[in-house]
């Protein structure tokens, strides 16, 4: 079931062909939208921005994304140039806006199929001049981080996605590794996130999150200041991440277990980053392992020592593209 609201631009809308519950027509403030619709379900919220007073304005935008769930509204764009222009688009990307359009087709088209970043990804411009902040209830909303000086070498807010495939591959222990090296030898600022679990409280690390499906994007929300996010992400859906990492732990046991419970496992690896974690197979086994399973190896990881201070994952890092190599 989905919401309508319409303003300047109803005519565009009027022949949408989809299912709507509730309909508002005419100018409001962000905050009566929100208030409306916070605890209100629905599948997808079309939005004609002009309804929305202060439209021209990404602080709006911004209210909105802390208010409704950003994956779930589609917004359709007006002609103004204030706001049809690359580096405000841009800026509706940095709050997680994803779904946009300027016709009654691509409106249509995103109902049924959502955009993920990688999909906007091109008109994202990673080092906009950042949006004036917003208080909300009392807090300050986060504003996107800027670059100074030259092109930087790690992009802004690059979301990993880190997945086991075979049980217990070693995802979160990884995420764990890949921030600390991260921060402290190459001064790189992480957010790291667990979705639908709480094993990060075992490292006794304050700035380790876990969070619940449904929060976890207004969490990503907050992550924009930092370099990397991190995601452990379990069963959660990968669509919010700019890379994925598949975790395989190719031992007999694990891998025929893997098999015996979903037959057709790898061949949806197939053109993916699929990593052999926790593991000392190499040069010939890991040809074989790519015979039998139809997949490329992205990378092999071998077991690491949780304890000791000293970078492990240095390369692997620089192939993931979030360091430099010295």
């Amino acid at each position: 079931m989905n919401v309508l609201i319409t303003n300047q631009q109803e005519n565009i809308l009027a022949g949408l062909n989809v299912e709507i519950i509730k309909t508002l027509r005419g100018e409001y403030d962000i905050e009566e939208i929100i208030n409306q619709f916070s605890n209100f379900f629905f599948g997808r919220m079309i939005l004609d921005i002009t309804a929305m007073k202060g439209f021209k304005d990404i602080t709006t935008y911004q209210k909105l994304s802390i208010g409704l769930p950003v994956d779930k509204i589609i917004l359709l764009l007006s002609t103004d140039n204030e706001v049809n222009n690359p580096n405000f688009i841009s800026q509706l990307i940095s709050l997680g806006f994803y779904n946009f359009g300027k016709t009654l087709d691509e409106i249509s088209y995103l109902i049924d199929h959502p955009n993920t970043y990688k999909d906007v990804a091109h008109l994202h411009q990673l080092a906009p001049v950042p949006p004036t902040p917003v208080v909300v209830g009392g807090v300050q909303a986060p504003t996107q981080a800027v670059a100074t000086g030259p092109m930087q070498s790690v992009p802004v807010s690059k979301i990993i996605g880190i997945k086991n495939v075979t049980q217990h591959a070693g995802a979160t222990t990884l995420v764990y590794l890949m921030k600390r090296e991260l921060e402290t030898i190459h001064g790189v600022s992480v957010m790291a996130i667990e979705v639908n679990k709480r094993e990060f409280m075992y490292f006794n690390d304050p700035n380790l999150i876990s969070v619940n499906k449904n929060d976890l994007m207004n969490q990503l929300l907050k992550g924009r200041n930092y370099n990397v996010v991190l995601v452990d992400l379990n069963d959660c859906d990968a669509n919010m991440c700019d890379d994925i990492l598949y975790l395989v732990e190719p031992s007999i046991l694990k891998l025929n277990k893997l098999l015996k419970l979903d037959a057709d496992a790898f061949d949806r690896l197939k053109g993916q980053k699929v990593v052999l974690n926790k593991t000392l197979v190499a040069g010939g086994n890991i040809d074989t392992f790519e015979y039998e399973t139809g997949v490329k190896v992205f990378d092999v990881i071998k077991p690491l020592d949780d304890r000791s201070s000293k970078p492990m994952l240095t390369d692997f890092l620089v192939k993931l593209g979030l360091i430099s190599k010295r």
